[in-house]
């Protein structure tokens, strides 16, 4: 065995998070021995207090360590205007864009039959609530430019026929499939910016 068990469960460990392979794992882990006692006590206290702690937010599912996230209680974010998004992580993408000031919803997953996820699995109904809660005029589906994402968007579109509410996606120029986190401030920045309408 190159490395003492320990070490190597450390290893092991560290390569579970993505885009982590072995080399960069045992820096890592290596890393880790170096630091004082205090600091691998703090790095083992960060790690269980945001496993711990952090939930999603009980009206839109963006992550938070309240009842209700940041987004939810800002009086001072625009309330008629509702960013969907599939992953939490999309949300801080565009953030960091900083072109958005409306309110989120994380729908936790996009339909796919083939992958046994449908209508019924994702949140849906706590959305269609939070509409109405929030006298949403504008519906900007931020989602993956996938089969999946695009089954998803006209679903919400049919199912807020008949309702006075502008529904618009994000431009065109996004490479197909990619996720939102993975994209660029100004590219996202411009894909909302020039977001179209499909009301």
């Amino acid at each position: 065995m190159l490395y003492p068990k320990s070490l190597s469960l450390l290893i092991d460990n560290f390569q579970k998070l993505p885009g982590v392979g072995e080399k960069s794992a045992e820096r890592m882990a290596l890393t880790v021995l170096a630091l004082d006692e205090d600091e691998v006590n703090a790095f083992s206290k960060a790690l269980i207090d945001a496993k711990s702690k952090i939930k999603p937010c009980s009206k839109c599912f963006v992550l938070t360590d309240k009842e209700e996230c940041s987004f939810c209680v800002d009086k001072s974010r625009n309330r008629n205007q509702l960013c969907v998004v599939s992953d939490p992580r999309d949300v801080i993408s565009i953030e960091k864009a900083n072109i958005y000031g409306g309110l989120y919803f994380v729908l936790n997953a996009l339909i796919s039959p083939l992958g046994g996820i449908n209508p019924s699995s994702i949140n849906f109904d706590a959305m269609f609530k939070y509409i109405e809660e929030n006298n949403i005029r504008e519906i900007i589906l931020a989602l993956k430019s996938t089969i999946e994402g695009e089954t998803t968007a006209l679903y919400i579109k049919k199912l807020l026929e008949g309702k006075k509410i502008k529904i618009t996606k994000l431009a065109s120029g996004l490479p197909m499939g990619i996720d939102l986190q993975y994209i660029d401030s100004l590219t996202l920045e411009r894909a909302i910016t020039d977001r179209v309408d499909i009301s």
